[in-house]
């Protein structure tokens, strides 16, 4: 009786189904690519039978799928362990640990693998990987070439060479074989969608919407072909669809951030901005720690908004509570980064103290000086702040620059400019416009170089050809065009930098970082990159008995005995490929030899050279060790973009 009792008592599904019957369930959403209800049922399964081999396998399978790969790392194993030999389960766990990074792991079984069968197909596919993974993309070009002429019509096969040669820019040879997929398997929904995308990366637009339509119409709802479509009618600037189509997603999912943020850069170009605020403002409270949403929203409010709006207040506290926690766990840079971003769009808040202390612990009295000084003007002016404004005023009494009755705010100048640019063509699998969104952030820290002026062109440009107009008319040095290649966790940035006079190639800049905070980090690295790269130069603003003050000081890397040539005003020119300035030693008056370094502020000792003194104020200081150094060379980077297509192709 207590028997019968508990039977009535169980789930109907519990009754109805034995492990072996989750398995099967588990299989059957698998196919159809369910893997949340797949993996409940294999759970189900192992539950009733903890040791079920193949559920273990397909649990694992699941799990990286999901992209949650400790997860599948830890099912994979376990399924080795209960069928000792399962190269499957080897290869899963050589991909597994590629997602988690853990390359020279991966390799280890890959080559176990490959050893015991050298044609062994998954282990080629995660050696490919690999190659891809550690930035070497032209490896996994030739391992999947080689399979190709073995599989002609495996279709994972042709698409994975097709995606890596787009990759390379290589789009004729990646257009053979999407073709040959297509040719092969006609009625294949996931085909269409590569080719989609493809035909997307290429530039061919319309026929990215044909592709992505058919993929659709083979599998109704698939949804990264209806994120794809959606992506490809904001790109055509079919914003009213795209909103549309954004709105179907949102039906289905709110929290789809994704969704949130093309609707609300639709709204922006259909000039709606007051509901691309709002749209954006849910966006950011949905999920906080999307940059694209937020630096999108921020540059909205800066443009749309006046200094008074309460929403700039609203948001820019979210920057002042993140600078607070960096400055309690002593991590300057990472704090000044956040009050910046707050005071940009609050420039009233009181939290300006708070920025004014990091300058002052970082070594910079007469910033620190000045930040207090307007804080007063704002009508802060408590018995603290005014004690220190006497502190410090009476503290810089011997500075250089007071010495020599020099204002440094009002001689301070930028002897670089630079315009930052994103093509419209260049559009993210994730959030649309990804570059013009980075941008962004890389021309707000450009500002912050003492010595870099970025001029105030539109972000966002239609071609190549425009954006080098634009900067030539412009008469800027540089052109830097942002690209974003991203996914869920990892994100990639490149800057191709430019003659402004010649429009060809000086230096290629790249970033890759990962986790929290990604589009920051990469950013701030583009940044630093540019700035390493280009040659110190100042300008020679006083001369008197055998000394000279340059406009440049320790803020910008002058060190005590610092030796700068002197030449001759307007006679360096911006090399016309590379990065650098050309002159000839006819146009060098002079050597200076640094004595006294104030913060933005130098002086030094001036030896004329040949027998007539030729110096005059106006003269260009360039630091001699960098005036025959190349543009940097960068390694090639990982392609997230790249590795989550790989890695979702089944």
């Amino acid at each position: 009786m207590i028997f019968l009792l508990f039977w009535l008592t169980l789930p109907l599904n519990a009754q109805t189904f034995g492990a072996g019957a989750y398995y099967e369930q588990g299989k059957v959403s698998m196919v159809e690519e369910d893997w949340y209800v797949a993996a409940e049922a294999l759970l189900e399964c192992l539950r009733l039978n903890g040791a079920h081999a193949e559920a273990t396998a397909s649990l694992a399978e699941c799990y990286y799928a999901l992209g949650e790969f400790d997860q599948a790392l830890v099912w994979t194993r376990k399924a080795r362990a209960l069928a000792r030999g399962n190269l499957d389960m080897a290869n899963l766990e050589a991909f597994s640990l590629i997602g988690l990074g853990r390359l020279e792991e991966a390799d280890g079984i890959i080559k176990e693998v490959l050893k015991k069968e050298p044609y062994n197909k998954e282990a080629l596919f995660a050696a490919s990987q690999l190659d891809v993974a550690r930035g070497r993309p032209g490896d996994a070009v030739s391992r999947y070439r080689e399979a190709v002429r073995r599989y002609p019509d495996d279709r994972r096969l042709l698409i994975s060479l097709a995606l890596i040669l787009g990759s390379l820019g290589e789009t004729d040879s990646a257009r053979v074989y999407i073709e040959r997929a297509i040719s092969a398997h006609p009625h294949d929904y996931r085909v269409y969608y590569y080719a989609a995308y493809l035909d997307a990366k290429a530039g061919r637009l319309n026929t990215a919407i044909q592709y992505a339509q058919r993929s659709l119409f083979f599998r109704p709802g698939y949804g990264p072909a209806f994120s794809l479509l959606s992506n490809l009618r904001y790109q055509t600037g079919q914003f009213e669809e795209a909103a549309r189509l954004a709105d179907e997603s949102l039906e289905l999912d709110r929290n789809d951030i994704y969704s949130w943020y093309l609707k609300g850069m639709s709204y922006i170009k259909l000039g709606r901005k007051t509901e691309a605020l709002t749209i954006l403002s849910n966006a950011a409270s949905l999920d906080p720690n999307d940059e694209f949403v937020r630096a999108v929203l921020e540059d909205l409010l800066l443009k749309e908004t006046t200094l008074e709006d309460p929403r700039r207040a609203r948001w820019a506290s979210w920057h002042f509570t993140r600078g607070r926690d960096y400055q309690s766990r002593n991590l300057i840079e990472q704090a000044l980064f956040e009050y910046r971003r707050g005071l940009r769009l609050n420039p009233y808040a009181p939290d300006r103290r708070q920025y004014a202390e990091l300058l002052r612990i970082q070594g910079y009295p007469a910033r620190y000086l000045e930040e207090l000084r307007f804080m007063q003007n704002l009508g802060f002016n408590d018995r603290d702040l005014q004690d220190a404004v006497e502190t410090y005023n009476t503290f810089l009494d011997e500075a250089v620059y007071r010495q020599w009755s020099i204002n440094p705010v009002e001689i301070a100048k930028a002897h670089w400019n630079v315009a930052v640019f994103s093509l419209s063509s260049q559009s993210g699998f994730f959030h649309a416009d990804a570059g013009a969104a980075a941008s962004v952030y890389i021309k707000d820290i450009l500002t912050h170089e003492r010595n870099i002026n970025v001029s105030d062109l539109e972000l966002s440009q239609p071609s190549f050809s425009l954006a080098f107009r634009r900067a030539r008319e412009a008469n800027v040095d540089y052109f830097l065009i942002i690209s974003v290649s991203e996914n869920e966790r990892d994100l990639s940035i490149t800057g191709d930098l430019f003659v402004g006079r010649t429009g060809t190639r000086a230096a290629t800049f790249s970033a890759y970082r990962t986790g929290a905070d990604r589009l920051r980090n990469a950013s701030r690295g583009i940044g630093d990159q540019l700035h390493h790269a280009l040659p110190f130069r100042g300008e020679l603003l006083r001369y008197k008995q055998g000394q000279g003050l340059i406009d440049k000081g320790r803020a910008d890397g002058v060190t005590p005995e610092g030796v700068y040539d002197v030449v001759k005003k307007g006679q360096p020119l911006i090399r016309h490929e590379g990065v650098g300035l050309a002159y000839s030693p006819q146009d060098v008056v002079g050597t200076l030899v640094i004595e006294k370094i104030d913060e933005e502020i130098s002086v030094g000792a001036l030896t004329r050279n040949g027998f007539f003194d030729r110096i005059a104020p106006g003269d260009e200081i360039i630091l001699q060790t960098q005036k025959d150094e190349k543009a940097p060379v960068t390694e090639p980077l990982a392609d997230p973009e790249l590795r989550t297509l790989l890695r979702a192709l089944r």
